[in-house]
């Protein structure tokens, strides 16, 4: 039976906001979708980009996968490029402006890396999609005995900047993002606080995105866990 909450949820949304936004929708549906920012999320439910961002509809193209990576450019592997393939669809067809890899506190995946957890299937699907931060993770160096919170949030932190890289490897961004015509950012989620953080790219730190006054993840390195 289809979930109770789904139908309570469809049904405040036809009556409200399907209602209220009646015009956008047609549109959207007559015109097509022309969103401007690409965004990379992670399949928590805790980390929502179209509640974070408080977005409408048809402004956000979202692709969501356990801890928001990107793979590098591979196209001769042989398994199915899913990420590869919305990234394509975002870049050559809608030709969005922006794209942002959106990283977040208390990831599971991340955690599952780092503190080497055990198959949760035969196939291990989690376990062989993390393994592509490895990159990240010997970035980092040798954590220390009784660092793991902090070891997990610069890595984190660090597989951001590792899909930001990544990205790159793409020729069709790497050409969009040389001429001006597209550009990355990476950001970071707190769950707790609801605080965002956006990197800098000059100097890879991340910042608060709507504060002047430094804060303390804001002395994190992406690139070198300092």
């Amino acid at each position: 039976m289809f979930p109770d909450r789904l139908k309570a949820g469809y049904r405040s949304f036809i009556d409200g906001r399907f209602q209220s936004e009646r015009v956008r929708y047609e549109t959207l549906a007559e015109r097509g979708q022309k969103p401007e920012i690409l965004v990379f999320g992670c399949v928590d439910s805790r980390v929502s980009p179209e509640v974070i961002f408080d977005a409408a509809p048809g402004e956000l193209l979202v692709v969501r996968n356990v801890a928001n990576l990107v793979p590098p450019y591979e196209p001769d592997r042989a398994f199915q490029h899913g990420t590869s393939a919305a990234l394509e669809f975002g870049v050559q067809a809608l030709k969005v402006k922006h794209i942002v890899v959106l990283g977040h506190a208390l990831c599971g995946g991340i955690r599952a890396f780092a503190d080497e957890m055990q198959p949760l299937s035969p196939g291990d699907f989690i376990g062989r999609w993390m393994s592509q931060i490895e990159p990240a993770a010997r970035g980092l160096g040798s954590r220390r005995p009784g660092d793991e919170e902090s070891y997990r949030q610069r890595l984190e932190f660090a597989s951001v900047e590792l899909s930001l890289k990544n990205l790159m490897t793409f020729p069709m961004v790497a050409a969009l993002v040389e001429s001006g015509d597209l550009h990355l950012h990476g950001a970071y989620f707190g769950v707790a606080t609801g605080r965002l953080l956006v990197r800098d790219p000059a100097t890879g730190h991340f910042e608060p995105v709507d504060e002047g006054a430094a804060h303390p993840l804001a002395m994190l390195r992406c690139d070198d866990g300092t």
